[in-house]
């Protein structure tokens, strides 16, 4: 033990260690976990606006926080960590346990939005209160210096929840939440471990480490695995842990070897995306006299689909212009903290919405011969002037009919295997083609 103490007391090691270990743990769980939902049939079924096709596993929280418990419990073993270190492990732990159990059962029987809220709560008040991590200053934003104790627990657990849900809204397609998480995770962590704040850093290499274990299946076409809740609350819930603990740190001079300069602004610009995204759909729908948390297309990231973009294409784009956004927020950490605020802003929104300045010339190409299968239309100009008048309608109405066209490429091989005419629900494949085709032309 003794031996091994010694090895593990040099931080490099301890952090080459800890990222390769949750790695191997977690491809090692996922499978397990993927075998289990398919036996026991626990898989989330398609529906009208899925981005997926068949059955698949949504239990990959499970695997995220089982590396990841077992990770930390390790370093709480082995690492040479103070008392306080310890406590604060434990707490982290035991919060993200309730988070789990809660996107468990959403999951599986779906939970209230109350009771989510609830539990949120009370995970995030266990980490306030336990650990004493809080967010004590805006170091100037507005105004604001250092914080009254209760504003900064209010204040601090609102934040908490303001990013796990967040994070959660933005878990729409392949890569995406786990490509995020990975950057977020990535920012953080190297400031933590430049800084000797251990536990911190290696809480970022396992989540890291666990992440990139679950990214294997997760863009996989024959293993695929989602986060679901249960991961996204887990993933969302570390996110705003570190995000919090990092601004906790820069607050006190001595904490940091290498402090950073207006931190609030690079915290912001690390979780730019969930919250611009967030921010644009709820208004959005309030606009629409919807509520801000029923479902629909009008994440950024389905913009991106429209415009012919792959999902693990689309993740790839949306993570670099987050990172774009990181380096202009660290360019700009010595000047004004209003004006470094401003110009964020204005690069973040800009990037963000880039994907809506371009026409949909990617999509009416890879699309142009859908379109005329399945509606009449043979003018590529009628197809752009009825695309510009309902984009939105149009880009609806196309992915419904992508979904027949490939269930019929499905059919059609299947046919050509076993040397047999399917028919679907009574209705042939050219026939369904030509119900859709003529129902579809009707509304424009």
């Amino acid at each position: 033990m003794t031996v091994i103490t010694q090895i593990f007391s040099s931080p490099y090691v301890l952090a080459f260690v800890a990222l390769i270990s949750a790695y191997v743990i977690s491809i090692r769980i996922y499978p397990a976990i993927i075998y289990l939902s398919h036996s026991k049939d626990l898989m989330d079924e398609p529906c009208e606006r899925s981005m997926h096709q068949g059955k698949t596993p949504t239990l990959g929280g499970i695997g995220l926080f089982l590396t990841f418990a077992i990770g930390m419990v390790l370093i709480g073993v082995f690492a040479p960590l103070p008392p306080q270190d310890v406590i604060n492990v434990l707490a982290l732990v035991g919060a993200t346990m309730l988070l789990l159990f809660l996107g468990v059962k959403d999951d599986l029987v779906l939970v209230s939005p109350k009771k989510k809220f609830s539990g949120q709560l009370i995970a995030a008040a266990l980490v306030v209160f336990a650990s004493d991590i809080r967010i004590v200053s805006m170091e100037g934003i507005f105004g604001f210096g250092e914080l009254p104790y209760w504003v900064s627990v209010v204040f601090t657990v609102f934040v908490f929840l303001l990013v796990i849900n967040a994070f959660n809204l933005i878990d729409g397609i392949d890569g995406l939440a786990g490509g995020l998480a990975i950057l977020s995770a990535t920012v953080f962590g190297l400031f933590f471990f430049v800084n000797g704040q251990l536990y911190l850093a290696l809480a970022s290499v396992i989540l890291i480490g666990a992440l990139i274990g679950f990214l294997q299946h997760n863009l996989s076409k024959r293993q695929k695995l989602f986060m679901g809740d249960s991961g996204s609350l887990f993933t969302g819930f570390l996110l705003a842990y570190l995000t919090i603990a990092f601004l906790n740190k820069s607050a006190d001079a001595t904490a940091f070897a290498l402090p950073i300069a207006n931190a609030p602004i690079l915290a912001i610009a690390v979780l730019s995306y969930p919250m611009m995204d967030t921010l644009r759909v709820f208004t959005i729908r309030i606009r629409a006299g919807r509520s801000p948390f029923s479902a629909d297309k009008n994440h950024i990231h389905h913009r991106f689909l429209s415009l012919g973009f792959s999902h693990k294409k689309s993740s790839m784009c949306i993570v670099g212009l987050n990172l774009a956004v990181v380096l202009v927020a660290l360019a700009l950490q010595d000047i004004n903290i209003h004006l470094q605020l401003f110009a964020c802003l204005v690069v973040g929104v800009s990037l963000y919405l880039s994907p809506f300045y371009v026409k949909g010339k990617k999509t009416e190409v890879r699309l142009g011969k859908v379109v005329q299968n399945y509606t009449g239309i043979k003018d590529d100009e009628s197809i752009k002037s009825r695309n510009a008048k309902a984009p939105e309608v149009f880009d609806e109405e196309i992915a419904r009919l992508i979904k027949v066209q490939q269930e019929a490429v499905r059919m059609a091989k299947r046919e050509s295997f076993f040397g047999k005419r399917l028919r679907a629900g009574g209705t042939s494949i050219k026939g369904k083609e030509s119900a859709e085709g003529e129902q579809y032309q009707n509304k424009l």
